[in-house]
């Protein structure tokens, strides 16, 4: 795995992750209350977002660390997911 793969790998893990914790506790107008005219109730009043940015950056790390470390060490290939046969097969003729 090359810097720029492990770059965008890393990126795609915090991306996910972040799409997992960003709805977590979030507290919309009308939990608290008070409702903005022209706006929807539905529309956040408390969303938390550092701490939220905070965690997914631990728990992309930690995913990301686990992810490399089964590419670089070969645990498993791109052959193990050759289910169908496809990459070592050659065009028979």
């Amino acid at each position: 795995m090359g810097i720029t793969s492990g770059l965008v790998l890393y990126a795609v893990i915090w991306w996910m992750t972040l799409m997992c914790i960003a709805p977590l506790r979030l507290k919309t107008q009308a939990d608290v209350g008070k409702v903005t005219p022209g706006t929807q109730a539905g529309s956040l009043e408390v969303h938390n977002l550092k701490p939220k940015l905070w965690i997914t950056t631990g728990i992309a790390t930690v995913l990301f660390a686990i992810a490399a470390t089964i590419i670089l060490s070969g645990w498993i290939t791109i052959e193990d997911l050759d289910w169908w046969g496809r990459m070592g097969s050659t065009a028979e003729g």
